[in-house]
């Protein structure tokens, strides 16, 4: 039984995996992650690690990963489907039958989702505006967030009954089916009754439009302390949440020269409520790849605001991280005197909100004050500390012009020669480059050691191509867009291409989740693939997140070594055939001579 993809991608959306993973390990924060002793192996120092900004786990011992599902298939000896129950059950969703186990968007279409999304925000809309329904909403938006009757039409924003099926039954009346509801992410079905219940019930509505106008998703606020606090529509025919940005359909008409990065809706809206009609937000995830590249199709400059508590510094460093890579200006704000930008604006006002967005400081700047301010200079040895973290940051850019202006700088703040920390740059990023060298010839010679591989036992004929393999596999899953150029063929790559049956048979599965309605989904792969397998396939992602150099042009040359050494076994292979057949055809003739 092949599950729906939209059916799997809601379980792993309801599914905490701080929470189930904690009921098998002791997990400890550490920064955006948490890591435990593995429980799929024995160790005394910690290296499993789960991601819930990711929903992943890995263990850097044993190579154990994947999502939740695969957890669950390893700690429980569960199959895919099974385990996919077992989360199911948990989170109160029923399984589909094997009737409706077709792939999502064979009876559903986009059109559909559309037009059922369109219906349901005039109905929250209506509601928050029903004084009898929605006076709850309208005391959060107006009293609580100070927002006017203008703002609250300008975004749509809505209500959604804390009723079981109000949504489900307005809907019904409109001709929409069961099915079509449970597609858009609108309603589901009660595994007690059978019968349909709101996906939205007793919170705050922010529709959510794509560039062209159309409501593609929806998110949801509780209006009080009880979670999820938000709620979001997971991915559909209609929508993708790497596709998306709340407000883009705004803020791309603001004719600005950038954009402001902010963590929530509300910031977003407070600001535009403000002026500041270029201010965005993600949707309920960590910036990724694509909305990088989004983002550069609209501006050249993007100025992050987010929380200054440890978890919003920690966004911060990687969202500067991610949109510097697709050639981006980026800039921090440290908004100081209110916890967000929405409170600021409120206490403060838009006047001086400007000044502090025109203050904003690079990404090495920001860096450079949050490490000075972790340490006292005056003390030798904490100015030692610092100036050994600037480095370590400065290391980082590939740029040499950008480490000598960054250096500059750090020796004029910490009050030391540049070439004192030049020197400790450099051998910081020569240590980098000898410890991939190193893992590189390492992970090589027991390739080669380890014949009886089970994974993929074929590594060992051919290690180097088998390296080069792990490494397009790494970047397909990483990037969006590279799965695109190969899908669509602007990149040539084919199956044939791979020499490894194991990393061929991984690439034909990302082709085939890419090429779908739904799109790729990792999770997906667990049909597939075991989860000793999923765990391999994680690693060639985790060890490409690893290395700074992951850009178009090195996808690309890395996929024409791949083709190259493909051609060179092949030639190998035809030299090999005809020599063997020479020999046949010598001893046939030699035979043929001595019976004569």
């Amino acid at each position: 039984m092949r599950l729906p993809e939209n059916f799997v991608q809601e379980v792993l959306d309801r599914t905490n995996i701080e929470e189930l993973v904690g009921r098998y390990v002791t997990l400890k924060k550490t920064g955006s992650n948490l890591v435990g002793l593995c429980p799929f192996h024995s160790e005394k120092t910690p290296s499993f690690t789960v991601s819930p900004d990711k929903k992943m786990f890995f263990c850097f011992g044993c190579h154990a990963g994947g999502s939740a599902i695969t957890f669950v298939q390893k700690a429980e000896n569960m199959e895919f489907v099974d385990a996919v129950a077992f989360l199911a059950d948990r989170a109160g969703l029923p399984m589909p039958r094997e009737s409706e186990a077709h792939a999502p968007g064979e009876s559903v279409s986009r059109k559909r989702v559309l037009e059922a999304n369109l219906e349901a925000a005039k109905f929250f809309r209506a509601c928050l505006f029903d004084p009898a329904i929605g006076a709850p909403g309208m005391a959060y938006f107006r009293e609580k967030r100070g927002l006017s009757d203008a703002t609250i039409k300008h975004f749509g924003l809505g209500y959604a009954p804390d009723t079981i099926g109000s949504l489900t039954d307005y809907m019904h009346k409109k001709g929409f089916t069961d099915e079509e509801l449970q597609v858009a992410f609108l309603c589901g079905k009660s595994r007690k009754t059978g019968r349909s219940y709101d996906y939205f019930r007793g919170r705050v509505m922010f529709p959510i439009l794509d560039t062209s106008g159309n409501v593609v998703a929806f998110g949801g606020r509780v209006l009080d302390d009880s979670k999820p606090k938000y709620l979001n529509t997971s991915d559909t025919p209609a929508f993708k949440k790497s596709n998306h940005l709340f407000a883009l359909n705004f803020a791309r008409h603001s004719g600005a020269e950038r954009m402001i990065l902010c963590e929530g809706y509300m910031d977003v809206i407070a600001m535009h409520a403000a002026g500041f009609e270029n201010a965005v937000a993600t949707l309920g995830t960590a910036i990724t790849p694509n909305h990088a590249r989004i983002f550069s199709k609209y501006t050249k400059q993007v100025v992050i605001s987010y929380d200054a508590d440890d978890a919003g510094q920690a966004a911060a460093k990687k969202a500067m991280q991610i949109l510097g890579e697709v050639g981006i200006d980026v800039r921090v704000l440290r908004v100081e005197g209110a916890k967000d930008p929405d409170e600021y604006i409120r206490k403060f006002g838009a006047e001086r909100f400007s000044r502090l967005l025109d203050a904003s400081r690079t990404g090495f700047e920001y860096q450079l004050d949050t490490i000075l301010k972790r340490h006292d200079l005056s003390v030798g040895q904490e100015k030692i500390k610092a100036s050994s973290e600037l480095c370590a940051v400065i290391a980082e850019y590939s740029s040499a012009v950008e480490r000598e202006v960054y250096l500059a700088e750090a020796a004029k703040r910490l009050e030391l020669p540049i070439e004192a920390l030049r020197n400790t740059t450099e051998k910081i990023r020569r240590k980098k480059y000898e410890d991939y060298r190193a893992r590189e010839s390492r992970d090589a010679r027991a390739t080669i050691k380890n014949f009886g591989d089970p994974i993929n036992p074929e590594a060992a004929k051919d290690p180097k191509a088998a390296a080069t393999e792990e490494a397009i596999i790494g970047m397909l899953l990483m990037f969006e867009e590279y799965r695109r150029e190969v899908a669509a063929g602007r990149i040539l790559l084919e199956p044939t291409d791979f020499i490894t049956d194991f990393y061929r048979r991984v690439f034909q599965a990302i082709l085939k989740l890419q090429n779908s309605e739904q799109g790729f989904a990792f999770a997906m792969l667990g049909q597939d693939f075991s989860p000793d397998e999923m765990g391999r396939i994680q690693k060639a992602e985790m060890a490409r997140r690893e290395l700074t150099q992951n850009g178009p042009q090195v996808f690309r040359s890395t996929v024409e070594n791949l083709r190259a050494l493909s051609e060179a076994a092949r030639n190998k292979d035809a030299d090999l055939q005809t020599r063997l057949e020479n020999i046949r055809k010598s001893k046939l003739h030699k035979r043929k001579g001595q019976d004569e």
